[in-house]
Formats: structure tokens, sequence, C-alpha cells
């Protein structure tokens, strides 16, 4: 089936960019985004940008939201990330316009510098939560601070998604004593800073050949939050995991851990997706609990 065609821009929207882009624009042209914003590229006469644009009723400040979240992996000097150049509105319409990222075949070094710079990412510490709440995918992403990863990782991730699935008809058994037994398996370690939505269509290969991180749902979370994600739907070289791990161990028993944290983003999809993802949310509870 052929993929629906996207709008173009409006010539008053691009006239209105105009006033804002630090030189003429001179074309625009689709770009494959994800569900929820159009991308479209911008070409002027002295640099190509890249700006996204949603519904600003619907996803209120999300593009500031994203923008914070860029900001934040950039200070950690670990990845390279796009560089924002504003965020904005017109009409009903939000809009972000970013550095556009030129790609490259990666080096051969590419899953080695993966794993430095995610560990580097990860080293960066702070309390538990984030500064804002946040999205992941379209969905409203609590981040109050919390005392601990225990705390955390079921007040402001499984709580607020098993409400959700709850009001839309999706039952769970004993998920308080799932809720218990985490007690003694997640480890008490400090918060990092997290992509938060680190799957393999959230990384770009840059024009030097090197991972560069997008749309991000950051915070200061577990770690173990980034590699299970990793994990659930592939894409990653292994050699990343064997990398990170040298540079910053993670805690003995993490691969018998990654369906915990997977259950977080499962219920994300049953949350946005229907019923395809509910038995494996089920069969995690099932196993914990």
């Amino acid at each position: 089936m052929p993929l629906p065609t996207l709008p173009m821009l409006s010539e008053s929207f691009k006239s209105y960019l105009n006033t804002l882009l630090p030189a003429q624009l001179t074309a625009v042209s689709v770009l494959t985004g994800g569900d929820i914003n159009r991308v479209y590229k911008l070409d002027t006469r002295a640099k190509t940008f890249v700006i996204k644009v949603n519904d600003a009723h619907a996803f209120p400040n999300m593009f500031e939201l994203e923008r914070l979240g860029l900001e934040h992996i950039a200070a950690s000097k670990s990845f390279p990330v796009p560089q924002v150049l504003l965020t904005g509105s017109y009409e009903d319409q939000s809009f972000l316009i970013l550095e556009y990222l030129k790609s490259a075949p990666k080096t051969e070094n590419f899953a080695e510098i993966f794993g430095e710079n995610l560990a580097q990412m990860h080293q960066k510490t702070a309390p538990f939560g984030f500064e804002r709440d946040n999205y992941i995918g379209s969905l409203h992403q609590a981040n109050a601070h919390e005392a601990n990863a225990l705390d955390f990782y079921i007040n402001q991730r499984l709580v607020p998604q098993f409400k959700r699935a709850r009001d839309t008809g999706y039952a769970f058994k004993n998920v308080d004593r799932f809720y218990k037994n985490l007690s003694d398996l997640i480890p008490n370690e400090p918060a990092a800073l997290i992509h938060g939505d680190l799957w393999s269509g959230n990384y770009m290969v840059n024009e030097d050949g090197h991972p560069a991180l997008i749309d991000p749902a950051t915070c200061y979370a577990p770690r173990e939050m980034d590699i299970a994600l990793m994990h659930l739907f592939g894409g990653f070289d292994a050699q990343i995991f064997e990398i990170y791990n040298h540079r910053f161990p993670l805690v003995s028993g993490w691969r018998n851990r990654l369906k915990i944290w997977q259950l977080y983003y499962i219920l994300v999809h049953v949350n946005l997706f229907g019923g395809s993802y509910y038995a494996s949310a089920k069969a995690i509870l099932q196993d914990y609990a």
C-alpha cells in the first residue's frame, strides 16, 4: 500500500518562515517522519534545516520539551544531536526548526563509538525525574522527582501507563504484587541521563559516520531503561553493549532485568496501538508477580 502523501507547507507558512530563517528559503521537500509530526527539509541560500510540524492543541509544548531534551544530551558531551534553531507556532501549528544532519556510511568503529558515547551520557547524573514532564511518543510522560530508582519506575512510569490501559479496557492482574517484588530486583543505582526512547529509529549516522541521537524522551532515570529498549526491538550491534559494559559496567544480572524495564515501553505501545502488545505485557507481569 502506498504511503499517504503529506500536505506541503502553505505559501503563507513559508512566507512566515522566511521572516525567521537566517537566509532566503529556496525549496521545501517532504522527509520521512513519525506518526505524530510532519517533517520537511528546508533549503535556504545559506544552509539546510529540518522543520517538524504538528497540531499545537493536540500536543502542547511538545517541541519545547524536545528542545530541552536535546540540550541536556548535548550538555553531556556524549552523542551529537541536531542543534535547535528555534521553536514556535503559526496559526494552529507548532513547529521545531533543527539543523539538518547530513549522513555518511558508518565508520568501522561505529559500535565502539556508540558504546562509549552511551556510557558517557549515562554517567551524567541528577535526581530521578526531570525539570518538566514530557512525552513518550504522543503520550504524556510524568517526570516528578523521586528518591530512588524503584519509586521513580513505579510512580512515574508504570502507574500512569497501567491506569491509562485500565481506563481503555485493558485489565491486568497482580500489579501490586509485581510492584512489591520489584523492590528485590531493581538495583539501587544513581539516576542517569537517558535518551528515553532509544529504539533504532531514533539514532542517525552523521556526516562523520558516527552515531547521533534524535527525538528524545529525556529524563534522569535508571540507565537500564535505555539498554532494555535497545534490546526490545533490536537493530543494535552486540558490540555496543560489550563496549558499554567495559566503560560503565552494569550491575550483575542486568540481562535478567531487561523485561522489567521493557514493560514500560510495551505498555506505551498498548496505549498507543492496542491489543497486539497486551499479551506481552501480561506475560511479563506473570513472570515477576
